[in-house]
């Protein structure tokens, strides 16, 4: 486990070190000028939207402290950046004669400011891609087949579907984004994959992948598909029952996904299911609220969720609204991702559930959105996940109460095998 961990803080150490050596170039005077304005964004108001699809209005909305305030107020240029850069700029305005493009040094300089820090999740979106960022969608899917997740800020496709123009172009699990229709000009996000994505049904769209050995591995060949975009009605929730034990997959978690969960209990129970299968593997997350909603359709009370920010800790507990206390065996795997962890977590740790599979991502941090006074947004961590207990699993994953590779022939799943067996076995006699 800590080998993993070790390995995926490696990669991504790499991988800024060579991003800082490629920017080293950049002029001081577009540095200077430009991180006066990076700064004073930070005092605008985050966008609402983002933060209430991800249950965090209520956690964020006091975010502009006192103690931030106070600080803004006592700037100088022995503690502040701003004030520094203010000291130059007033020099350069006197007696340079040098110029350039505002909207270039922007986006150059930002690049370049948030590679000296250690948030792989850290962008600027310049004022166009923001709003395609943020541009309205119908509400179902439209796209080329693929669902995707995101590793140290990177989107990759963590679902493939059948019969997909994706997985006809040979499109596989793991493969990372690299550009669209030629955009090799950023690092691709979940988000903005998925955003440049939803179009037109019958439009085309060209996207360059990377295939690495592994998902933290660096490299990897890559090559380039041309897909039609179409809409794909998936299943978010399928069920079945082996014997007495019931089967719920959750491919994410969507608005409706503990409604969906809690009337797959009911109808497995009524079909005669006497302990239960959860299977959250490839799962790459979505709505906190539904992963505390979700928990609570087995956990009685106590404590989902721990959050932590810069103005301490906060706890999501269980909602009161029990489905069942039948035996439940929870599947996870290296692709279970984000809330879909905070689930994880809270079933094992609140010793409702016993997790089968392989270590999870990691992906136990949050991403907010705050528009910039000059045009454009900053995407960057503004939280943490903790497990019940209090326990970060950032970077290192939730540890399954038992350990197991897909490994069989073809076609096979051990994992899956693994875990009806053992809910078979939790069945009180």
């Amino acid at each position: 486990m800590a080998r993993h961990g070790d390995n995926k803080q490696i990669a991504a150490s790499a991988r800024k070190a060579r991003a800082r050596n490629l920017r080293l170039m950049r002029t001081f005077a577009l540095v200077v000028f430009l991180c006066a304005a990076f700064v004073a964004g930070f005092a605008v108001r985050g966008n609402d939207a983002l933060l209430s699809s991800l249950g965090f209005v209520p956690l964020l909305e006091n975010g502009d402290s006192a103690a931030g305030t106070a600080a803004a107020k006592d700037k100088n240029a022995y503690n502040s950046l701003s004030a520094r850069v203010s000291e130059v700029e007033d020099a350069l305005a006197n007696d340079s004669l040098d110029s350039y493009d505002l909207d270039t040094a922007t986006m150059g300089v930002l690049d370049a400011f948030a590679d000296t820090t250690e948030d792989p999740y850290l962008r600027y979106y310049d004022p166009a891609r923001y709003s395609s960022l943020m541009h309205d969608s119908s509400g179902s899917y439209s796209g080329v087949g693929v669902l995707f997740s995101e590793y140290n800020g990177l989107a990759y496709a963590v679902d493939v579907f059948d019969g997909s123009a994706a997985q006809a172009a040979g499109v596989r699990q793991g493969d990372f984004v690299v550009a669209v229709d030629g955009d090799r000009g950023q690092e691709w996000s979940m988000n903005e994959v998925t955003a440049s994505l939803d179009r037109a049904e019958g439009d085309t769209v060209v996207v360059t992948w990377r295939r690495p050995a592994a998902l933290e591995a660096e490299g990897g060949e890559e090559f380039t598909t041309t897909l039609a975009c179409s809409k794909y009605d998936v299943k978010n929730v399928t069920t079945s029952l082996s014997g007495t034990v019931g089967y719920i997959k959750v491919k994410q978690l969507t608005q409706n996904s503990s409604s969906l969960v809690k009337q797959a209990l009911a109808d497995l129970g009524a079909q005669g299911a006497l302990s239960f299968v959860l299977d959250i593997r490839d799962n790459p997350g979505g709505y906190l609220t539904q992963a505390v909603d979700l928990a609570s359709l087995f956990v009685k009370s106590g404590a989902i969720v721990q959050i932590e920010t810069k103005d301490g800790k906060s706890v999501k507990s269980a909602t009161g609204s029990v489905a069942t206390d039948k035996p439940l065996v929870v599947l996870v795997n290296e692709n279970t991702a984000a809330a879909a962890e905070v689930l994880a977590a809270a079933l094992q740790e609140s010793q409702r559930a016993t997790l089968v599979g392989a270590s999870t991502l990691g992906k136990g941090s949050v991403q907010v959105v705050r528009d910039l006074s000059f045009g454009g947004a900053l995407r960057y961590t503004a939280a943490y996940y903790l497990s019940p207990q209090g326990r970060s699993f950032d970077g290192v994953g939730v540890t399954p109460d038992v350990s197991v590779g897909l490994g069989g022939d073809a076609g096979s799943d051990n994992q899956k095998n693994l875990a009806l067996e053992t809910a078979q076995s939790l069945v009180r006699e």
